[in-house]
């Protein structure tokens, strides 16, 4: 392919056009809000195999409400916009994340979360899965911690 730059000179399109010219302010170095590859209970993320499919919400959850037992599918990204949510991971144990922390969810532990603070918790949600993987998978009544 045969691109004419601003110059009227022409340049062969060949996959990388020459040197990266960053910008003097990149937006790419915001603020960090996490930057890790394991969670809270020393698992490695992993991705399902197949086509990649990202779901992202708006969780917003009452004093007081639960997630319910769960485990993830696929890396699960939460970010706290507002509140506090405290999750158990079973023998493991817990932790509270508060507003301004990012977190990166258990995939193959239950856990259950609880907005145990006085005001609703709001938690942008990003599932990195495939299509076809279980984003959330409830804990059945059958099966024990």
């Amino acid at each position: 392919m045969t691109i004419t730059n601003r110059d009227s000179s022409d340049t062969t399109k060949t996959g990388h056009t020459g040197p990266a010219s960053k910008p003097a302010i990149d937006v790419h170095d915001g603020v960090l809000l996490l930057d890790s590859g394991v969670n809270f209970v020393g698992e490695q993320v992993r991705y399902p195999k197949g086509v990649a499919k990202i779901k992202s919400m708006l969780a917003t959850m009452a004093p007081g409400q639960k997630t319910g037992w769960h485990k993830h599918g696929v890396p699960t990204y939460g970010y706290i916009l507002e509140g506090q949510i405290t999750v158990d991971y079973g023998d493991v144990g817990k932790t509270t994340y508060h507003a301004g922390e990012g977190v990166l969810e258990a995939m193959d532990y239950w856990h259950e979360g609880i907005n145990d603070g006085d005001i609703p918790a709001r938690v942008v949600v990003v599932f990195m899965g495939a299509e076809g993987a279980e984003n959330v998978i409830y804990k059945p009544d059958s099966v024990s911690d």
